[in-house]
């Protein structure tokens, strides 16, 4: 207080204990990719990172699903071994289905409601683009844009993990893994406060039949690996039902002005085998009844659309069969959306230390790939250190995230996901308090009051299992003083240097159980 000059009594209050260290949030993701829309209050959200907690939200401002149209072309054998099989036979020919060239495969909005499926909660959207087609869906998916909606980000502070489902569905393995890089050039090297899930492009088949494993760490480079994790194989979910679907998802041209009913009832006359030389009457009114509903205005009608539909699927087996092979398509899904939420479900559960593994997927139904105990040991360990975290199928438990490492495997100190996010997290919540004691006097003061505040806070996050050791002084010890982390010339220079060591847990990864037969004793 100022100097007393008048008589009288003056009161002085001290603060008799340090600021506390407020836990920072650690689950909460950043979506980048494509939407129907980006618009709230009839302003653009357009690349503008968008803070909402529930999938009502998500659909108030960025819309709904894609309506993705698939191509339904006769299969041909390039003895290229990647498709053996065929999806379909219809008759006496074999046909696959594919996404259509004019019907890009958007992946953020299912990813989304994985998200929320498995215990996500507040997470941030970055909307890059609208759903595009026609011929302005070829190449509607761009590495730029995703790239660019990755740099928004570095204006928010409260995302924790970066997720970009979308990059998978990119034209080719070089440009998702360019989009990759700069997902771990952001978290790793300018922001250090963020993880990033990356998935395997072209991760639902066998890691045999592509490389696709293989392809993923060649390429990816070695830069911010600790700030990442990768999953491998994708997921079959049920985010897709059949009543999301019908004849206007099918298309057997790549024109996609026409909605291809023509197409389909030519297989249902194939199917049905109707003869060339008449008709029966009932075969006759089956096909009278689609033929009028072909006309393309009326296929617009959303009534006459829905009657349509339930005269194919009462007709048509094969038509039944096409539409299941869409759902099973389009419900492959890369894991890094489900991830997330898990992630999310962890660490509100358990604690940001607790590693995401050893947990069941919600809305799925099997993994794309089955990996065996032999098959997980080259992903889990690799001579160059990038480790993908395997999700396998166990019976009786469903499916499992059967791994818990960073793409830094060789790392003793970043190995695992926990320690580098848990790590995270106590440098931001005591990087935020520390905030309080800039331009204090650098003196004794200061550095006990310091030395109190982080202290107290650790020993709240040990009590709670967040570090190793039997005791406080086992766990962590933090120092900060002129002689133990500072020299006079830091004084000078305006320098305060605190030191703080903690004992992070780790996972059990391996356990080892030992038998041994030992003598009858009585």
């Amino acid at each position: 207080m100022g100097t007393m000059k008048t008589p009288g009594v003056y009161i002085v209050e001290k603060n008799a204990f340090p600021n506390s260290v407020v836990e920072v949030a650690t689950a909460i993701p950043a979506f980048i990719g494509y939407t129907e829309k980006a618009v709230k209050d009839k302003k653009s959200l357009s690349n503008k990172p968008t803070r909402i907690t529930s999938m009502a939200e998500f659909h108030n401002m960025f819309g709904l699903g894609p309506k993705p149209s698939f191509v339904l072309n006769e299969f041909k054998d390039d003895g290229s071994g990647k498709k053996t099989v065929s999806d379909i036979t219809i008759g006496e020919i074999q046909y696959t289905i594919d996404n259509s060239k004019y019907s890009p495969a958007y992946r953020l909005y299912y990813s989304m409601q994985l998200f929320f499926q498995n215990g996500g909660g507040p997470c941030y959207i970055v909307s890059v683009g609208n759903y595009k087609s026609g011929e302005d869906a070829i190449e509607a998916i761009k590495s730029t844009e995703l790239k660019a909606g990755v740099a928004k980000l570095i204006k928010e502070q409260e995302p924790t993990m970066v997720v970009i489902p979308d990059a998978v569905s990119l034209a080719d393995s070089a440009q998702c893994i360019d989009v990759q890089q700069s997902m771990l050039m952001h978290c790793g090297q300018i922001m250090r406060s963020r993880f990033a899930l990356l998935d395997i492009y072209d991760g639902y088949a066998a890691e045999q039949d592509n490389d696709c494993v293989k392809n993923f760490r060649s390429d990816l480079g070695t830069n911010g690996l600790d700030f990442a994790a990768a999953y491998y194989p994708w997921i079959n979910t049920n985010v897709v039902q059949d009543s999301d679907l019908s004849f206007k998802n099918l298309s057997r041209t790549e024109d996609e002005k026409a909605i291809g009913v023509g197409a389909l009832v030519e297989l249902i006359k194939a199917e049905l085998n109707f003869p060339a030389d008449g008709l029966s009457d009932k075969q006759t009114q089956q096909l009278e009844k689609v033929n009028g509903m072909v006309d393309d205005e009326v296929a617009q009608d959303d009534i006459k659309s829905n009657d349509l539909d339930k005269s194919l699927k009462a007709m048509s087996d094969e038509y039944k069969m096409v539409l299941k092979e869409i759902k099973a398509s389009l419900n492959k899904m890369p894991p890094s959306g489900a991830m997330a939420g898990l992630y999310t479900l962890v660490d509100n559960s358990r604690g940001v230390w607790k590693a995401p593994a050893n947990v069941s997927i919600n809305g799925v139904t099997s993994p794309s790939v089955e990996i065996s105990h032999d098959e997980q040991e080259n992903l889990n360990v690799d001579v160059n250190g990038k480790s993908i975290n395997a999700i396998r199928s166990f019976i009786g438990e469903g499916t499992l995230v059967w791994g818990a490492r960073t793409l830094d495997g060789n790392s003793l100190d970043w190995r695992y996901i926990n320690v580098r996010r848990t790590m995270v997290m106590l440098e931001q919540s005591i990087k935020l308090a520390s905030k309080a004691y800039v331009f204090e006097a650098n003196d004794a003061q200061t550095w006990v009051t310091i030395k109190s505040m982080i202290g107290n806070f650790l020993t709240g996050i040990w009590k709670r299992g967040g570090l190793a050791g039997a005791s406080p002084t086992d766990a962590f010890s933090v120092h900060a003083g002129l002689g133990e982390t500072m020299t006079s010339e830091d004084i000078l220079e305006g320098i305060l240097r605190v030191t703080v060591l903690v004992a992070i847990t780790r996972p059990a990864e391996f356990i080892e159980i030992t038998f041994q037969q030992q003598m009858q004793k009585s």
